[in-house]
């Protein structure tokens, strides 16, 4: 089958800021290239490399242990929920900051991954990233449910509004076991549907958040 794939996520990489107060990721060497010379025979080399990080870093998936303490984990998260979804874009880059359910309203979303498109990658790395971002309300959240959405992602900054501490959006989607994507980016190539979508974690046992490789697969 002649196949199209989009890469929808960010690049992870030394000193970068995701969500601002957080820690930046520390890439350095375990092993370097020079040093593990003397361990193989001439010619021979490896590299391993470190990571020090907080789950939070890049395109990364929520499961509904990051807002719940009796929630599922990464580790439980069914492959079913994350990968070979069928997918749907809306555009929601006109609607103000605040997306409510009216953008979903018209969109069949049962069984979907639900790709939320505000634009707002195009700020990534940048102060602007982190002021002012689009998010969705509660009622839109509610609505998902509803509706039957399987997955949500989003190419800005939180789901949620960040001035507004209880989180309704996370905890309205995660407590019906939807999980979430955020700092996604590229939904411009993507139609507005007819595309599969993968977006699995690494299976860590008690974490609820982790980095993905978020991709689309479009046939030509």
């Amino acid at each position: 089958m002649n196949r199209k794939l989009i890469d929808l996520s960010h690049i992870v990489e030394h000193g970068l800021v995701t969500y601002k107060g957080l820690p930046a990721p520390i890439l350095c060497d375990y092993l370097s290239r020079e040093d593990s010379r003397s361990h193989y025979s001439g010619g021979t080399e490896f590299h391993i490399g470190k990571i020090e990080m907080v789950a939070n870093t890049g395109t990364y998936v929520d499961s509904p242990f990051h807002r719940f303490a009796d929630g599922i984990d990464l580790s439980e998260l069914p492959l079913e929920s994350l990968v070979d979804l069928e997918g749907v874009v809306v555009r929601a880059q006109s609607v103000g900051r605040a997306i409510s359910a009216t953008a979903f309203k018209n969109v069949n979303v049962k069984g979907k991954a639900v790709l939320v498109h505000t634009d707002w990658s195009r700020h990534w790395l940048t102060d602007q990233y982190y002021e002012g971002h689009p998010f969705l309300t509660k009622d839109a959240a509610e609505l998902l449910v509803e509706a039957g959405a399987a997955f949500v992602g989003v190419d800005t900054y939180n789901i949620d509004d960040t001035t507004d501490g209880t989180r309704p959006v996370h905890t309205i989607l995660l407590g019906n076991q939807i999980p979430i994507c955020e700092h996604m980016c590229r939904f411009d190539l993507l139609p507005d549907s007819g595309f599969r979508f993968h977006a699995a974690p690494v299976k860590v046992k008690a974490m609820g958040t982790f980095p993905v490789r978020a991709y689309a697969v479009l046939d030509k």
